[in-house]
């Protein structure tokens, strides 16, 4: 993985030319002839001070830095609604339903993050991976330790890039090393807002594990935090798997349901952030629509884990916001793109058909106007901080073929995203600086 170094500053008019790809609205399921979809052929994207200035067919005058992508996608960077900083070390672990997953793998591997450069390293590494698949914003786990945190936002801010996280709460049902107090973890959540929220481009959540390992004092200062601060984000899981969303029902008895956990404390508003949500009922997609909190769904960690399948259309027809998240660890991959096939099969299973364009729409400007974002990041549209990927449309000779005799737009954008990976990113930029270059040196 080639990152460009953090410091290099952007020039002040950049074109990119290249076939440029957004939405300007929402796909309907299931339709592949769309008029929401922006497709622009060999196009230039203009750049001004790190935000999309416009775009045109001709090619700019000389004052404008040019780079030529002719034959390339160009794309908003990816958003990833749900992702956890400290789980690279426990992708692709072997054998275990989620429950069993947490207590094996992930929490002894985050209570190493307790440590100030055990954190620093892991946050680096974190966003430059994230970079490198295209993913340019993210919703994102750290741990319990403020620590962190800290490393997590800092990585972020010296980037550039658009990050919503918060300090994981979680006061029973935990190993020693990863659990905090009501009182100890309110000072720290209250410190960390003060010095990250609505620093540059980064933004605070109020991080609830999940239910199970909150207490329900823990909760309530969790939606007290959200009252007080209606700018906060909310992360947490819920209804992932069946002997969670049991135990969750044992502790929580005075619940109708699992998401009505967090609805009682306070914690289902416009800016909270479910992954997951595969066993909620009617009643509960009526609650997310009217509440406005999306669901982040993971499709690779749900397939991984066995967790179940997402009913998708069920939620977009009951009124419930859906973006796409890798979910890595339990994800396998940061690739976005391998999220959105994982999210096709699991679609196929139920006997759906996910578009393309529904796919790629939860992942730029679904996921932003879920998040509140549009004005900032989701399409190319003039005004909008410039976090623009690169991509080839095909990297092997098989998709090459492919591409070839693909007919129509649909059928082609389907075939990329089917066939995608890491290996097709050319270039990530935030804010219009360049953050990363396939091959170039760090």
């Amino acid at each position: 993985m080639m990152t460009t170094p953090a410091n290099l500053k952007p020039p002040a008019r950049l074109a990119l030319r290249g076939d440029l790809f957004d939405f300007t609205g929402a796909p309907a399921w299931g339709e592949v002839d769309s008029a929401a979809v922006r497709f622009r052929p060999d196009h230039w994207l203009l750049i001004e001070n790190g935000r999309i200035a416009g775009a045109q067919l001709e090619a700019p005058d000389a004052s404008w830095t040019q780079e030529d992508h002719t034959g390339k996608l160009i794309l908003p960077g990816f958003i990833d609604s749900h992702v956890h900083m400290p789980q690279l070390d426990v992708i692709a672990s072997y054998g275990t339903e989620l429950l069993d997953w947490l207590n094996t793998y992930t929490f002894p591997a985050e209570t190493r993050y307790v440590d100030p450069e055990h954190s620093r390293a892991g946050a680096e590494l974190f966003v430059d991976a994230l970079l490198a698949h295209g993913t340019t914003a993210a919703v994102a786990f750290p741990t319990v330790h403020k620590t962190s945190v800290d490393a997590l936002f800092g990585a972020a801010q010296t980037r550039g890039m658009r990050l919503i996280a918060g300090k994981v709460l979680q006061d029973r049902h935990s190993p020693d090393g990863l659990r905090d107090d009501v009182d100890q973890a309110e000072r720290d959540c209250i410190d960390l807002i003060d010095r990250w929220h609505g620093n540059e481009r980064l933004a605070y959540a109020v991080t609830v594990r999940f239910a199970p390992t909150s207490t329900p004092a823990q909760l309530a200062m969790a939606g007290a935090l959200c009252r007080a601060d209606a700018s906060l984000y909310m992360q947490t899981h819920v209804a992932e798997n069946r002997a969670e969303v049991a135990w969750a029902r044992e502790l929580f008895p005075e619940a109708r349901s699992y998401l009505d956990v967090y609805a009682r404390a306070g914690l289902l508003h416009r800016r909270s952030v479910l992954a997951h949500g595969i066993w909620i009922d009617a009643a509960d997609r009526a609650a997310l629509r009217d509440s406005g909190a999306q669901i982040a769904h993971s499709p690779s960690s749900n397939l991984f884990l066995g967790s179940g399948l997402f009913d998708w259309r069920a939620a977009a027809a009951g009124g419930a916001a859906v973006s796409l998240a890798s979910d890595v660890g339990g994800g396998t991959s940061l690739s976005m793109l391998r999220t959105m096939a994982d999210a096709y099969k699991v679609q196929a299973m139920a006997g759906q058909r996910l578009t393309a364009w529904c796919a790629l729409h939860a992942a730029t400007l679904g996921a932003a106007q879920a998040l509140d974002l549009t004005d900032e990041i989701g399409s190319l549209e003039a005004g909008r901080v410039a976090d623009v990927c690169v991509w080839d449309w095909a990297a092997d000779p098989v998709a090459h073929r492919r591409m070839k005799v693909a007919r129509g737009l649909h059928e082609r954008a389907f075939a990329w995203m089917t066939l995608a990976d890491d290996r097709n990113l050319a270039a990530a930029f935030v804010a219009g600086t360049a953050r990363y270059r396939r091959g170039a040196k760090p």
